[in-house]
């Protein structure tokens, strides 16, 4: 079990990013994004798990800047809440959340290289770091929505990524896949036979098989990446 700290950002702006601690000496950090449910259980079940592993995890609210203590579930209206907080924090000016996620760097660097592993907005949130900001050794997004794009695909990264996509995905469609691919060849893409959210054991669209293989992909690029 982890707890929340507050850190932060250049501008001065302090927001909460829940903590879990590795037992004994960190393989390394990884900063882990939320989806847009908040800090939820969820994530902080994530981060408990890269934890378990051996990493420090750090899980900062990507919300907080535009409403604090966002932790909510998976249903219709949640759903709703979630993709408006979403919007707000996508039209704040530049540079907008990225600060914070870039603080969440810094703290986990702490503990050796960083890795980030992101899901759904998070997953965009992700690869946006992967281009953007300093400090990271490798990348991870989840079912990143937005990030195949045109306007996301056109970015570079700075870092090795691990993209994962479920061929199910009613909101990515498998062409804007390919096109990704296809213009990013230095990214390891791999798609499974599972809808958006697939990792996520509180969602309906949870597939057991699809996130266990992801998990292992996960884990063993960062154990390469971050060793």
């Amino acid at each position: 079990m982890g707890s929340f700290v507050d850190l932060k950002a250049p501008d001065g702006f302090v927001f909460p990013a829940y903590v879990a601690q590795p037992t004994g000496k960190p393989k390394g950090g990884i900063v882990v994004v939320q989806e847009i449910f908040g800090v939820n259980s969820h994530i902080r079940s994530v981060a408990d798990g890269y934890a378990a592993e051996g990493y420090l995890a750090v899980a900062p609210s990507t919300f907080h800047r535009v409403k604090p203590g966002v932790d909510i579930g998976y249903s219709p209206d949640d759903m709703a809440a979630g993709s408006a907080l979403k919007a707000a924090v996508e039209a704040l000016p530049a540079p907008g959340v990225m600060q914070d996620l870039q603080t969440a760097v810094q703290y986990a660097a702490q503990a050796g290289k960083v890795g980030i592993v992101g899901f759904c907005w998070g997953g965009l949130l992700t690869w946006r770091a992967a281009c953007t900001l300093g400090g990271l050794a490798a990348a991870v997004p989840y079912y990143g929505g937005g990030m195949t794009t045109p306007d996301e695909i056109a970015r570079v990264p700075k870092v090795r990524v691990l993209a994962h996509f479920g061929d199910q995905d009613r909101w990515i469609s498998m062409n804007s896949v390919e096109a990704f691919r296809k213009t990013h060849h230095e990214v390891e893409v791999h798609t499974y036979h599972a809808n958006h959210g697939f990792n996520c054991d509180q969602r309906a669209s949870f597939d057991r098989a699809a996130a266990s293989q992801a998990r292992e992909r996960t884990l063993a690029f960062f154990a390469k990446h971050l060793a």
